[in-house]
């Protein structure tokens, strides 16, 4: 048996969790494996319940479960709280305890007959780019300050946020990069701020030792972060492998995510290092947040959550095939037309969350949408 954690956490997430586990069931089904799904709280719903935002109960099930499936967390709820016990301190909590270092985003262009993306065709075509975020150290982890500024009358104040990296902490990820690139095109785009910080001063002079000493076959090259995030839209399929640190990746692939149609189609897996028995833990989330706006209106697109079931059988259990599957379900359903009002096209319906879930079950189980294009005909949202 098969104990998959599912963390569902705040606003949207229940709701995208829900189709992801619906999606792991029929893949169950269809390659006869044996899936426990355990559920557990972080983030708001956790503070809600037991007062913080990690219970011990939670990382003690993510520690022995196989995968990890998180929703989101977070929302206008417990922004009064203390800083530290916020929701999204519950996340990054989760990634500090379980050593996950690496978190891996792939942002493909769409192929297929209709826009997804504002962007246009011809720029889009060719567009498959995996980036590796650092995910703790940096700025997020630093030591935060907030003190009174002596003497000020009128009660200043005086805030600042800390950015460390070690060495070992910048060689991890970039060998997580590379060996992905050797597994593709072979390049690495290394982004940071090198002119201006020192940590990315370190940050490139440790990426350019490893993959010298280490992968002398995979091409490195170093981009600055404010022109990458130009490029990025205007040339997007130059970049095969991108790896940076923690507060330029989460800005970026939410950036990059205009690329798939929305940021509802991203999928993420944070990673550690291997343990010695070759288990590969990892938590895996999309990468669009709470949605407090649209919480309860079954209006979320639920493909990055089941995009990101996807990673977690594909890196955590090995099972490759059935990680395609529901890569190819999620395709076939959007060229379909089955997507969410956040893809719709003016003058297409657009279809629930539940809705969108259930059909790539179909897809996943009969590898035929077309058996139940008639059902799902009937349940457009018709915005």
């Amino acid at each position: 048996m098969t104990t998959i954690a599912l963390l569902p956490g705040d606003g949207v997430g229940p709701e995208v969790t829900r189709q992801a586990k619906i999606a792991l069931g029929a893949i169950a089904q269809k390659y006869g494996h044996d899936f426990r799904f355990i559920k557990a709280a972080i983030g708001g719903d956790a503070i809600d319940s037991f007062g913080v935002p990690l219970p011990d109960a939670t990382l003690d099930l993510c520690r022995n479960a196989d995968g990890v499936m998180l929703g989101a967390v977070g929302g206008p709820k417990w922004e009064d709280i203390p800083v530290a016990l916020r929701p999204e301190q519950g996340l990054l909590a989760l990634r500090r305890k379980l050593g996950l270092f690496a978190n891996i985003r792939p942002v493909r262009a769409p192929e297929i007959p209709w826009p997804l993306s504002p962007i246009k065709p011809e720029v889009l075509a060719g567009t498959d780019i995996v980036f590796v975020r650092e995910l703790t150290g940096g700025i997020y982890f630093g030591e935060k300050k907030l003190e009174p500024i002596a003497g000020c009358a009128n009660g200043g104040e005086r805030a600042s946020d800390s950015s460390t990296y070690t060495t070992d902490e910048i060689a991890s990820v970039v060998r997580v990069a590379a060996r992905i690139a050797l597994e593709r095109r072979g390049l690495v785009t290394s982004v940071d701020k090198a002119n201006v910080l020192e940590t990315s001063r370190l940050w490139r002079r440790v990426a350019t030792a490893v993959m010298r000493d280490e992968f002398p076959e995979v091409q490195l090259e170093h981009r600055l972060v404010d022109s990458f995030s130009m490029d990025v839209i205007l040339r997007p399929s130059a970049f095969d492998v991108v790896v940076t640190e923690n507060m330029f990746g989460d800005i970026l692939t939410d950036e990059a995510s205009v690329l798939a149609g929305s940021i509802g189609m991203l999928a993420s897996a944070s990673l550690g290092h291997p343990e010695a028995s070759g288990r590969q833990l990892g938590v895996y989330e999309p990468i669009h947040g709470s949605a407090p706006s649209i919480a309860g209106c079954d209006v979320a697109n639920p493909m990055g959550a089941i995009l990101s079931a996807a990673m977690l059988l594909r890196y955590s259990l090995e099972m490759h095939e059935e990680a395609a599957c529901i890569e190819a379900a999620v395709e076939a359903v959007c060229r379909s037309g089955y997507v969410t009002p956040d893809l719709a096209q003016p003058d297409q319906p657009a279809f629930h969350t539940s809705d969108v879930g259930q059909a790539v079950a179909h897809a996943i189980v009969d590898a035929d949408l077309r058996a139940s294009a008639a059902h799902f005909e009937r349940l457009s949202l018709g915005c």
